[in-house]
């Protein structure tokens, strides 16, 4: 064991990668920087030893950025437009709903106006609300545009998609993004003041892509090892996702000297279209054999902090598993028994295929630095990607052994634990509930 370790400790290949990614800049989906991310990963998987290394490439409506603006009456405040939002220019009320809680909604006629949400949720508030669902309580009110304000101060205005609210590509109103110090600003000078909200952006049809390699032996199971490229346009997307990407790359340099020890083959999967709707990951859960998939270990935005957190979605082998490969190693591993329906994990979770989202444990709540142009580089640690990945090989070789079995679960199990810890009803709000059954 002791020699894939300092291998491992001793490897640039992951930190290399992760530079090769945060140089390209901008790897939003559909766009050349994300093509040159998934060609370079490709050629990292091959370079580990992976075999049949390859892009698999599909069709995608793309959303590209112009200028965005909020015009106040006696200012004109910077922002930025959120993808797939639709362009446009709004002149209507403003009104600051703090938070945006499904109450606050309830409470405010936000009809013909613009609302202005934060992107944080209070302490006592029960469930996190995504921004997608912030963004559909204002389409559902009448809202003539949404304003969202990040709660991380720094003058970082945040991006994100808000999709469609019938599931299509692209949302009903235009949307923005201004940082904490605008949002406050706003609120306390403008609200109930008429503003104007102008969003420029393009929506050609394009292209995207899954970059894809094997390792281990030729079984029909599989384990699942995955990231996903793409990032918002607007940063170096250094922590989401080029950490996780640079990640499974390294951990497919060990795994590839440590073949003989996996008893189950390992798919390498860094997914293309992510942050657009998990657009790739969704692809490939359509056309995979679900049963023949024994467990997933998806890793998005870690390194952030140096203890690897891994979300269990309930499954009581994948902790056990995770809580042998710590006491083996004496590393700290935080396990969290909920359920994440986000990132790539999920379009396969959610049907009862058992997996992990990767990340790593940390004080703060939300993204911190993620989707602004603060996810650079810079605050990133060569030691923590290296730690991370002795353990996520570790775990992976876990999960691929003949000896570990990780039952699957029913659809209506899965469905069960949303609905008991509240995600049900933000889901069914931004049209995200998979299942045809209450």
């Amino acid at each position: 064991m002791a020699d894939w370790i300092a291998e491992t400790f001793r490897s640039d290949a992951g930190w290399d990668h992760l530079e090769t990614l945060v140089d390209i800049g901008n790897r939003m989906a559909g766009q050349p920087g994300e093509t040159a991310g998934l060609e370079a990963t490709r050629d990292a998987f091959a370079d580990a030893g992976a075999r049949d290394a390859r892009v698999e490439t599909f069709d995608l409506a793309g959303w590209e950025r112009g200028s965005s603006s909020i015009a106040t009456p006696e200012t004109e405040e910077e922002c930025i437009g959120l993808p797939r939002g639709p362009e446009g220019e709004v002149t209507a009320e403003l009104i600051d709903l703090g938070a945006g809680l499904p109450a606050d909604f309830e409470r405010h006629d936000v009809a013909g106006k613009i609302v202005l949400a934060t992107s944080d949720v209070p302490d006592y508030f029960d469930r996190y609300i995504h921004r997608t669902e912030k963004y559909q309580y204002a389409v559902e009110g009448g809202a003539a545009a949404f304003v969202y304000a990040n709660h991380v101060p720094g003058q970082l205005p945040p991006t994100g998609s808000v999709n469609g609210s019938d599931g299509g590509p692209y949302g009903d109103i235009p949307a923005v993004g201004v940082s904490a110090e605008t949002g406050a600003r706003l609120a306390r000078r403008f609200d109930g003041d008429e503003v104007t909200v102008r969003v420029d952006c393009e929506t050609p049809e394009t292209e995207s892509g899954n970059a894809v390699a094997e390792l281990g032996p030729d079984t029909e199971e599989m384990v699942i090892l995955s990231s996903h490229v793409d990032a918002h346009d607007i940063a170096e997307g250094a922590r989401d996702n080029g950490a996780g990407t640079a990640t499974i790359v390294e951990v497919a340099n060990a795994l590839a000297a440590r073949e003989d020890d996996l008893d189950t083959r390992v798919k390498c999967i860094a997914y293309g279209a992510e942050e657009v709707g998990l657009v790739g990951s969704e692809l490939e859960a359509e056309n995979a054999d679900l049963d023949a998939i024994k467990g997933i270990v998806n890793v998005d935005s870690n390194m952030g902090e140096r203890t690897l957190e891994l979300t269990t979605h309930r499954f009581d082998e994948l902790d056990a598993a995770a809580t042998r490969v710590s006491e083996r190693f004496d590393h700290p591993i935080a396990t969290v028994p909920r359920m994440v329906p986000h990132s790539d994990h999920w379009p396969f979770v959610r049907w009862g295929v058992p997996g992990y989202m990767v990340s790593s444990k940390s004080e703060s709540a939300g993204r911190g630095w993620g989707h602004t142009a603060a996810d650079t580089l810079d605050k990133l640690e060569g030691r923590n990607l290296r730690e991370q990945a002795i353990l996520l090989t570790e775990l992976v070789v876990e999960v691929a052994d003949d000896s570990v079995e990780i039952p699957h679960e029913e659809p209506e199990t899965m469905a069960g634990y949303l609905k008991e810890e509240d995600q049900a009803i933000g889901m069914k709000k931004t049209n995200g509930w998979p299942y045809d059954f209450e």
